[in-house]
């Protein structure tokens, strides 16, 4: 089964394609009521609930599932009456049930297709090129004492020097938003750090703290280094998802460009006049 979250199509307008919602719907589907006969489904309940979205989404569906079954219910009564007077013979409404019928039809077929491209050899043979050209990059981990002035930085220098423990004096000096933290500022690598902090950490080794302040735009900084490290690849189930997403989309674009080469596309302005392409 497909987990990852496929987007893309755009045929006559644009249509947001989620593979992984289509999946869930192909499960076990029970009946959660019926109206007048017509039975709803538990998938029903689950559209409805993702139609709602913002505050919706975030509450379990079974806090709110008598309030959408009563709300499809309604809606499955309308529908029955509007039936009944004849309102479904209306061209307007035709067209738009034909213009429902091929959004529906072209998603769920798109999607299908998507998930078939979508094989445990293709995912480990894109999972293969994506790390091929890693190249391991230095990570630091260090924390640091940020004070407002030269002078209180000489000083925090002076106490670590004298055997005062940097986590400690970070909790109680430190002006950073890492403080109460031991001014804990965890891994990261080049680029990821103002310069004068990121040259100073750099050149530190593992259990060094700077003997100078380092003054950034921040203010002066006492930085140790804790440890370093070479970055290591993804792993394969860190990228799964995503890697699945860029080849249901890839297997679609090219899909879709076949499909369009066999057809005709005319366009029209709003007078009815052929629009000609440039080629």
């Amino acid at each position: 089964m497909l987990k990852t979250t496929f987007r893309t199509l755009v045929m006559a307008g644009a249509l947001t394609l989620s593979v992984s919602a289509i999946a869930d719907e192909k499960k076990d589907d029970p009946v959660v009521a019926t109206v007048n006969g017509v039975e709803i489904y538990y998938s029903q309940v689950q559209q409805a609930q993702r139609a709602m979205g913002g505050q919706a989404m975030a509450v379990p569906l079974e806090m709110i599932q008598s309030m959408l079954i009563n709300t499809i219910a309604d809606r499955t009564i309308v529908a029955e009456q509007a039936r009944k007077d004849g309102f479904d013979k209306n061209e307007e409404f035709k067209k738009r049930m034909a213009d429902i019928e091929q959004q529906v039809l072209a998603r769920d077929f798109i999607a299908d297709y998507a998930e078939k491209q979508i094989t445990d050899k293709r995912v480990e043979e894109a999972y293969q090129a994506m790390i091929k050209d890693f190249e391991p990059q230095k990570e630091v981990h260090a924390r640091h004492i940020l004070v407002e002035d030269e002078a209180a930085a000489k000083e925090v220098i002076k106490e670590l020097e004298g055997g005062a423990d940097f986590v400690e004096l970070a909790k109680t000096k430190s002006t950073g938003p890492s403080g109460p933290q031991g001014g804990d500022l965890g891994f990261f690598s080049a680029g990821a750090m103002v310069p004068e902090f990121e040259k100073a950490a750099f050149a530190l080794k593992a259990g060094e703290f700077s003997k100078e302040p380092v003054k950034t735009q921040f203010g002066y900084h006492v930085i140790k280094l804790e440890e370093e490290r070479k970055t290591q690849p993804p792993k394969l189930e860190d990228v799964k998802d995503q890697i699945e997403g860029e080849i249901g989309n890839e297997a679609v674009s090219k899909y879709i460009e076949g499909l369009r080469k066999d057809a005709k596309i005319v366009l029209f302005d709003k007078d009815g006049k052929e629009i000609k392409e440039d080629k």
